[in-house]
């Protein structure tokens, strides 16, 4: 193993959730009367925390979001969430071999603490992340693509980031992880590899990631 840490993204790495909380992020923003496609979702907010939604909107609009527009939507979302949430092909596996091998690992997620938390629980990757595994952007200052939130997790598990390896599928994410000076594998599933420009390598099933790695 090349690492000392792995760092995981969670949408849409650990847990399947980009296709259900950007069609829901869609669709309310459009009810907002802030026309939204699912295109639209993935393109500007995949990987952002939600500051970046209000923030994209005022500046595009000058309007402002509703006081409550974060729990309307986190409550939708998690709706969705005991519905239909599954976790990513592979990532059990992944967990596994990380395990067996003593290998530290971690998740570091755009999204709050209550959101991974349930994402886990419904999953059952909840088995895989105590606590002190889990780092949200809301425990920084900076969201991605802010290199914050990854340099936070890796002082925290007490890793240097040149021998951190950061697991992402977003744009955003990518550009964090380059920016905190770590290597970063990224995840083909749902964005295509041009999208992912600056990542150490790319690939497109979970389950190759230990072999990656470790060469």
């Amino acid at each position: 193993m090349r690492y000392d840490l792995v760092i995981f993204d969670n949408d849409g790495v650990l847990v399947d959730s980009e296709p259900l909380s950007n069609r829901l992020l869609a669709d309310y923003l459009t009810e907002l009367g802030h026309p939204t496609s699912f295109e639209d979702s993935i393109r500007d907010y995949m990987g952002s925390a939600m500051h970046r939604v209000h923030d994209l909107v005022e500046e595009r609009t000058g309007q402002r979001l509703p006081d409550d527009f974060d729990d309307v939507f986190h409550a939708r979302v998690f709706a969705a969430f005991e519905r239909e949430l599954k976790p990513v092909a592979g990532v059990v596996d992944v967990l596994e071999t990380l395990a067996a091998e003593g290998v530290p690992y971690c998740v570091a997620s755009s999204g709050s603490h209550e959101r991974i938390r349930v994402g886990h629980r419904t999953t059952g990757l909840d088995r895989w992340f105590d606590d002190e595994r889990i780092f949200s952007s809301q425990d920084v200052g900076r969201g991605k693509p802010a290199p914050d939130l990854f340099l936070y997790a890796a002082q925290r598990m007490g890793v240097v980031p040149a021998r951190c390896v950061v697991v992402e599928d977003s744009p955003l994410g990518v550009q964090a992880a380059v920016a905190a000076g770590m290597d970063v594998y990224g995840f083909t599933s749902m964005t295509p590899a041009e999208k992912l420009a600056g990542t150490t390598r790319l690939f497109a099933d979970l389950r190759k990631l230990p072999d990656l790695w470790a060469g």
